[in-house]
């Protein structure tokens, strides 16, 4: 999917191949290729640079500069997906990274698409207006939805998300929304919420600890609501925001709520 942002250029005739650049980007999205030129610096996907030039004062040469243009959206999970493969050492550092550009994150995060993008690419949060009181009506009651923000998935929120930030976290397994029907009045209401859902079993469960250790160190919740089913494997989920907590060396409350599969919350 394309979009107009800012993405690094690198000019290959000014370049050297010193491989300074390489280790100054958190995000591992250059690479030295062989040319007839020599080796030089090159881009090994576009959805992999934030574009936020971490790069920039390490080449001696000046051949990195910012160009704002039609690219491939940045995309954190793949981003982190790549960093574990191919240098897991720089994940600290990534995380660092994007915990120093919140702001500019944030403000990628509101610029209107340029054409079609799918949601699951930005960030977007909202606000609600006070409900108005209605006058009495046969017609069915529509309560309405209490969610702030998308994407909600782990796999794909970014975590340095503005909605991350001091929030009131919930990290929800994905089947409670659909077994518990006070769900959005009980757990997501008020401002400052903030939701990730995921499943414990069927999902890579690494990358959900990778990512829920970010949200955790970079957004500094305020507190986090684990609301799990009852099943055994869901319980896993608590397991992973509790190492996440430790990784993070965050002293952040936790609490979790239980739902079972008729839909009843246990004590």
């Amino acid at each position: 999917m394309k979009v107009t942002r800012k993405i690094i250029h690198i000019d290959e005739a000014l370049c050297d191949g010193c491989e300074q650049c390489i280790p100054s980007c958190p995000e591992q999205a250059i690479q030295m290729v062989d040319t007839p030129d020599g080796p030089k610096a090159r881009l090994v996907k576009e959805l992999y640079c934030d574009g936020l030039g971490a790069c920039l004062g390490n080449c001696p040469t000046g051949a990195l500069t910012i160009e704002e243009r039609e690219a491939e959206a940045y995309d954190d999970e793949a981003t982190l997906i790549r960093i574990k493969e191919t240098a897991p050492q720089f994940l600290e550092a990534h995380q660092q990274h994007l915990a120093e550009h919140a702001a500019e994150m944030e403000s990628l995060a509101a610029q209107p698409p340029q054409g079609f993008v799918c949601p699951s690419v930005r960030a977007f949060q909202w606000s609600h207006d006070e409900q108005q009181p209605k006058e009495a009506t046969e017609q069915p009651v529509v309560v309405q939805s209490e969610l702030r923000q998308w994407p909600v998935q782990l796999h794909l929120v970014p975590p340095a998300a503005p909605y991350f930030q001091q929030a009131d976290l919930v990290v929800v397994a994905d089947c409670v929304p659909f077994a518990y029907a006070n769900f959005h009045q009980e757990f997501l209401k008020g401002e400052g919420k903030a939701i990730v859902i995921g499943c414990p079993k069927f999902d890579d469960t690494d990358a959900y600890l990778e990512k829920l250790t970010q949200i955790i160190a970079s957004g500094h919740p305020k507190s986090i609501r684990i609301v799990n089913m009852e099943v055994p494997c869901c319980f896993g989920l608590v397991r992973l925001v509790e190492l996440a907590i430790a990784q993070a060396e965050s002293d952040v409350p936790y609490e979790t709520t239980t739902i079972n599969i008729r839909g009843e919350k246990l004590s």
